[in-house]
């Protein structure tokens, strides 16, 4: 799944459209090289030997692109190094640190294969480069345009949505295109906010369910990226448009844009997901994230839709907690909520 990105491609299109000629241009060159990722036609150097290590062992590193394109760029911190001058490289360090202890002391998972994979990082990705994605290999972070996005390393939700899609690459492989594609970028909205949640032990209730928290500068009329909660919240600003996400099927969006609304229609699944963690209270990751989580390492498949994810997850409440269990009727209702 190269070019798996956190900004989706209608928001810096409409900083394209609307922007001053320094963020025009920063909008520009992120979709171009977001593009190029998408049909992989750019042309890498060559990337660090993927490599896996012992059950429960954290393997880090951290390379700086030195505000070039050519990937993974320089070494500068390795597991056990001592914390680095850089900002960016300790958050990128951090925050794959958080996600890896996330899933493995949730669901006894190491790193994003399950046999302890190397979690590379790539930070000063580009120049002004508004995005970070997952590339099929290794996390890519750009550091913003200093007006409109502060650097992406700076949000641990998204460098856990990030991470997501390569443990998707390696569980139910979703196709990164309509459906299919939506539940792609669900799940990593998903385990993104729970690494979050995780991190701060915050109960389902008191959680923000917002993707991107603190990516935007002052000035920007965003809370985030997308809001679980609340689809079609997140920000309504002269520069990024207003969000688009449904959060019901009777709202879904039917267009050729954005792989078939990846980034757009999978409002309808993670409003599910709140509907269900809220309902079931605590942790939200002790029960609704098992059952997720179930789904997508054993269920669905790379063309499961959302009718698919619905049936799936109530089957894997039904396996973890019991047929017609407390669990497994608040799955139900949760898709109920959103018409499924």
């Amino acid at each position: 799944m190269p070019g798996c990105c956190i900004v989706p491609p209608y928001i810096l299109q409409s900083i394209a459209l609307k922007g001053d000629k320094r963020q025009q241009a920063a909008a520009w060159a992120t979709l171009t090289d977001s593009e190029q990722f998408r049909g992989g036609r750019r042309i890498l150097t060559v990337l660090a030997p993927l490599a896996s290590t012992a059950t429960g062992t954290k393997r880090r590193t951290i390379y700086d692109a030195r505000h070039g394109y050519a990937l993974p760029g320089r070494l500068v911190r390795a597991e056990r190094d001592p914390k680095s001058k850089d900002v960016a490289v300790n958050e990128a360090y951090d925050g794959s640190g958080a996600t890896y202890d996330f899933f493995y002391r949730s669901f006894g998972r190491s790193s994003i294969d399950g046999r302890g994979f190397r979690l590379d990082s790539t930070v000063h990705y580009g120049v002004n480069y508004d995005n970070a994605f997952w590339n099929g290999r290794q996390m890519v972070y750009g550091d913003g345009d200093g007006e409109i996005f502060r650097r992406f390393t700076v949000a641990l939700d998204v460098i856990g949505h990030e991470l997501t899609h390569g443990l998707t690459q390696y569980e139910a492989n979703l196709n990164y295109r309509d459906q299919p594609g939506a539940l792609n970028e669900s799940f990593s909205d998903v385990f993104g906010s729970l690494v979050k949640q995780f991190k701060r032990r915050q109960f389902s209730r008191d959680a923000d369910w917002l993707i991107g928290e603190g990516l935007f500068l002052p000035g920007v009329q965003a809370r985030g990226i997308r809001s679980m909660k609340e689809p079609g919240t997140a920000y309504d600003d002269p520069l990024l448009g207003k969000d688009p996400q449904p959060g019901h099927m009777r709202d879904y969006v039917r267009t050729i844009d954005d792989n078939g609304g990846v980034h757009i229609n999978s409002g309808i699944p993670n409003r599910a997901f709140y509907q269900l963690a809220t309902r079931l209270g605590g942790y939200a990751w002790e029960k609704a994230g098992r059952i997720w989580y179930l789904a997508l390492c054993d269920k669905l498949r790379a063309n499961s839709t959302f009718a698919d994810a619905m049936n799936m997850t109530v089957r894997a409440a039904g396996e973890l907690f019991g047929i017609n269990s407390k669990e497994q009727k608040a799955a139900r209702e949760a898709w109920a909520e959103v018409g499924l």
